[in-house]
C-alpha cells in the first residue's frame, strides 16, 4: 500500500461505494420500471439504454470540465447529485401514492400510471445521476491514472477494477434478501441504500481526497474544445471503441435481459441479483492474477483472449434448455447462467483492466480525464444497441408471462426463448475476429 498514495486509495474507496449504490439499482432497473412504474419490456430497456448509456456518453465532456475545475470539486459534485438522484428515484413513486395519483395492487405493483404521464417524471431524477454519474466515470479512472507511475499503472488499474467488484458484488447482494421479505417493493426502498452510500462518498472525499497531481487544471474552454477535437479525430481509438462494444454489448444482458429471463423461465424463485454477483466475484478472484499473467503481453493481447471467450459465455447461457431436470438442485436456466456469467466475469479480466491502460497511455499529461472519459464511449453504443436489442428480443422470444390468458399460451409464445443468447454469440464472435485483425493491422503501422 506505501507504493500508492492516499488520494489514490481515498479514490478507489469512493469508487467502491459509488459502485455498491450503482448496481445496487441497476441489478433491477428494468424490474423497477415495469413492475412499479408500468412501462412494458421494450419501453424499460430503451430507458434503461439510455440512462446506462448516457453514464458512459458524458465522461468525454464531463472528463474535460474536471480537468478544468480540478478533480477534488468536480467529485463533490458528482456525489451531491447522486445522492439527490437517488432520493428522488426513492421518493418518485412513493410521493405518486401519497398524492393519490396511483394506488397499490396485486405485489405492491402500482396501478394507474400505464397511461398517466406522472411515470415521465422519473426523466429529469434519471438526468440528475447521470450527470452526477458520468463525473465519476472520468475522474476516478483518471485519479488512478494520475496518482501511478509507468511501472506500477497496471497494478494501480487491477486494483481499481477489483474496487470496482466488490461494490459490484456486495451492492447486489442486498436486493434479493429485500425483495425476498417485502416483494416488489424492495425496487422502490433499494434507492435510499444508495442514496445513503453516496452521501457517505461525499464526505469521505470531502475529507480526505487531497493530491499533489493537479497538472493540467485551470484549463480556458478553448483548449478543453481543442483536446476534444483530438480524442474524436483519433481513428485508431474509435476503431477500437466500435470493436469492443461488442462484448460490452453481451456483458450488459445481465442487466438488461437475464433479471427477467430468469424470473420468467425459471419462476418467480429465481434470484437475479445472487446470479448476476458470480460476475464480481469472479473478477476479484482473478483479476490480479490474469493482470500478472499477462503483464509482459500486450494490451490488445490480453483483451483478445477475453474477446474469444464472450461468445463462448453467450452460448452456455443458451443452453439451459437443453436440461429437463434440476441440476445440483437448482433449476437448468440457472444453473447454465451462473456459469455463462462465470466465463464473462474471466474475459472482462482480461479486457478491462488493459483497456483502460491502454487508453491511459494515449493522453497527453493534463488530459487524463478527457481521454479516460473518451474511453468509456464504447458502454455509451453497447447499452443503447444492447438495451434496445434485449426489448426487441425479449419481445420476441420471451414475452412478459401477464400479457398472456393462459400458462399453455405463453410456454408457446416462449418456446424459443434461447433464441436471445443466439444473437449475442453472434455478436461476440464478430467482435473477437474484429480484434485479431485489428491488433495486427496496427502493429504494422
Amino acid at each position: 500500500m506505501t507504493k500508492f498514495s492516499r488520494a489514490f486509495w481515498t479514490a478507489n474507496l469512493s469508487e467502491l461505494f459509488e459502485r455498491m449504490a450503482y448496481y445496487a439499482i441497476f441489478i433491477v432497473i428494468t424490474l423497477y420500471l415495469s413492475n412499479t412504474l408500468g412501462f412494458n419490456d421494450l419501453e424499460a430497456s430503451m430507458i434503461s439504454g439510455l440512462f446506462s448509456g448516457g453514464l458512459y456518453f458524458l465522461p468525454m465532456f464531463t472528463g474535460a470540465f474536471a480537468d478544468k475545475i480540478g478533480y477534488r470539486k468536480a467529485i463533490l459534485i458528482a456525489f451531491t447529485l447522486l445522492t439527490i438522484g437517488y432520493l428522488g428515484l426513492g421518493s418518485l413513486p412513493l410521493m405518486l401514492e401519497s398524492a393519490g395519483l396511483v394506488t397499490y395492487g396485486a405485489k405492491t405493483h402500482f396501478t394507474g400510471l400505464e397511461a398517466s404521464s406522472f411515470r415521465l417524471l422519473i426523466i429529469p431524477v434519471m438526468i440528475i445521476l447521470v450527470v452526477g454519474g458520468s463525473f465519476i466515470k472520468s475522474i476516478i479512472s483518471a485519479s488512478v491514472a494520475r496518482e501511478t507511475t509507468s511501472e506500477n499503472r497496471a497494478r494501480g488499474y487491477s486494483i481499481f477494477y477489483m474496487m470496482v467488484n466488490i461494490g459490484a458484488f456486495t451492492g447486489k447482494c442486498i436486493v434479493d434478501p429485500l425483495r425476498g421479505v417485502i416483494g416488489d417493493e424492495a425496487y422502490i426502498y433499494i434507492n435510499f441504500f444508495s442514496a445513503t452510500l453516496c452521501l457517505v462518498a461525499l464526505l469521505t472525499i470531502y475529507l480526505f481526497f487531497h493530491s499533489a497531481n493537479t497538472s493540467g487544471e485551470g484549463k480556458t474552454m478553448m483548449e478543453v474544445v481543442k483536446g476534444l477535437g483530438k480524442v474524436f479525430t483519433n481513428g485508431r481509438l474509435l476503431v477500437l471503441i466500435l470493436i469492443v462494444t461488442g462484448f460490452w454489448m453481451i456483458q450488459h444482458q445481465m442487466y438488461a435481459t437475464m433479471p427477467k429471463y430468469v424470473i420468467r423461465m425459471a419462476g418467480e424463485g429465481a434470484r437475479p441479483g445472487w446470479i448476476a454477483n458470480v460476475n464480481p466475484f469472479v473478477v476479484v478472484l482473478c483479476v490480479n492474477f490474469i493482470t500478472q499473467l499477462m503483464a509482459r503481453r500486450k494490451a490488445l493481447t490480453s483483451m483478445a483472449v477475453g474477446m474469444f471467450l464472450i461468445p463462448f459465455s453467450a452460448l452456455v447461457m443458451a443452453s439451459g434448455n437443453l436440461f429437463s431436470g434440476d441440476i445440483l438442485g437448482m433449476h437448468p436456466i440457472t444453473v447454465m447462467m451462473i456459469a455463462g456469467i462465470a466465463l464473462q466475469a474471466l474475459a472482462e479480466c482480461f479486457i478491462s483492466p488493459r483497456y483502460m491502460e491502454f487508453f491511459s497511455l494515449q493522453a497527453p499529461k493534463g488530459e487524463e480525464g478527457l481521454y479516460l472519459g473518451f474511453s468509456h464511449l464504447h458502454s455509451f453504443l453497447a447499452s443503447v444497441l444492447g438495451f434496445g436489442l434485449s426489448g426487441i428480443l425479449l419481445t420476441a422470444y420471451c414475452p412478459d408471462p401477464a400479457l398472456f390468458e393462459s400458462q399453455a399460451e405463453w410456454a408457446a409464445a416462449s418456446a424459443h426463448a434461447h433464441y436471445i443468447w443466439y444473437w449475442f454469440t453472434a455478436i461476440g464472435a464478430v467482435s473477437a475476429v474484429a480484434l485479431i485483425i485489428y491488433a495486427k493491422r496496427t502493429a504494422r503501422a
